[in-house]
């Protein structure tokens, strides 16, 4: 779960972590009154979307007097704001973060990732602030502080002092940027984050380290233990079917292809997507119905597949373990009898109760395709749509 700017920056306060003051905005009247609050000569009005690189995409407005302010926000709110981490469409805009402007004297990049291979919290560092750090990784590799902490015994002071001196800080800073990292890495741990970033971190002309800008993300597994995180979650920033996927207890991500799957285990729906790759076809989603699917859970994946546009194949892939086979087969006959499926559905069944989920589906008065291996049930979903074509 991503949350805002915003959200992140208050939650980093809390653990001691200096911010800039501002103020959230809802209207350009809103935001002007957050300048007169905050005080000063100049404002920063960002858009508060899920998403990076506002600043390129001019959701980032630098403002002198009320004036600019009014109309940057009123440009702003209800814009779909499109960077290179969003789609076509973009996020929408409705919330505006107003702060008190920082002159800069200097800007590094400060991230804290989960690194799964190493079983670590990785600290990510580079002397060049203010960039993504998919650029920094491209455009100059040897920027970059890599280190692992030891989860024993947590950040210790002399890697962070490291840290610190590899980016280019000065001495004089070192113990601002020790207590920095150390509640950084202590958010990250007691709530459950998969990222924290902060980008820039400010070394400011009086000798502050700011946080100009901050990201957090975390474990959707882990939500239930902090309920006050799980509410700054934000619907309006989602993927509507990600959404409704979530709302729904089904694991979906959507893609864009244009052959819809339904399969059961993740490991098996990500070999279900080379395997349509394999055959020369595209997959529109992934989506993990998982090990217990009812006939109704079936059917709200039918509904969930087919409520994209692109979808001109449906493709369901189970291998029953805990799973069986016919209950996959009643909630395909009951899609296919309620739902009105306008695209051609292939069929693969294994395991469980492999033989009556067949029969349901032989006897049944619906039109399906079946397949016998993941193989073939690929070729026939990109055949299916082919022979539409043509």
């Amino acid at each position: 779960m991503e949350i805002h700017e915003y959200q992140a920056k208050a939650i980093l306060a809390d653990y001691g972590v200096a911010i800039p003051e501002g103020g959230l905005a809802y209207s350009p009247e809103q935001a002007t009154y957050r300048a007169s609050e905050i005080g000063g000569e100049q404002w920063v009005v960002k858009a508060q979307v899920h998403a990076g690189s506002r600043g390129q995409a001019g959701g980032i407005r630098i403002c002198s007097h009320e004036g600019e302010i009014w109309e940057a926000a009123d440009e702003l709110l209800g814009k779909r704001l499109v960077t290179h981490q969003t789609d076509a469409r973009g996020k929408g805009v409705y919330r505006l973060y107003v702060e008190a402007a920082v002159a800069s004297e200097h800007e590094v990049y400060l991230g804290f990732v989960l690194d799964r291979a190493a079983e670590r919290v990785m600290v990510v560092a580079s002397a060049a602030g203010g960039t993504d750090i998919e650029e920094i990784a491209a455009n100059d590799p040897d920027s970059i502080v890599r280190v692992n902490v030891e989860p024993a015994v947590g950040i210790q002071s002399f890697e962070a002092r490291e840290i610190a001196f590899a980016v280019g800080l000065d001495a004089s800073l070192v113990p601002q940027a020790v207590h920095l990292m150390t509640a950084c890495y202590r958010a990250f741990l007691d709530l459950d984050a998969t990222m924290l970033e902060i980008n820039p971190l400010a070394v400011t002309a009086d000798g502050r380290l700011l946080a100009l800008d901050a990201k957090m993300t975390f474990d959707d597994n882990a939500l239930f233990r902090h309920q006050d995180v799980s509410e700054l979650r934000d619907k309006s920033q989602e993927d509507p079917r990600e959404r409704t996927a979530n709302d729904r207890g089904l694991s979906y991500v959507g893609l864009e292809g244009d052959i819809g799957c339904i399969i059961n285990g993740a490991g098996l729906a990500m070999a279900t997507m080379d395997m349509i790759k394999q055959a020369g076809g595209e997959p529109a989603n992934f989506l993990d119905i998982g090990g217990g699917a009812s006939p109704e859970r079936v059917l709200k994946a039918f509904r969930l597949v087919l409520s994209d546009e692109k979808v001109k194949a449906v493709l369901v892939n189970i291998f029953a373990g805990i799973n069986r086979c016919d209950w996959v087969a009643e909630g395909v006959v009951q899609a296919l009898q309620r739902l009105e499926v306008p695209v051609p559905v292939v069929v693969r069944l294994s395991g469980t109760n492999v033989e009556e989920g067949r029969r349901i589906l032989a006897e049944a008065d619906v039109a399906v395709i079946t397949a016998d291996s993941l193989a073939e049930a690929g070729a026939r979903a990109v055949e299916s749509i082919a022979g539409r074509a043509a």
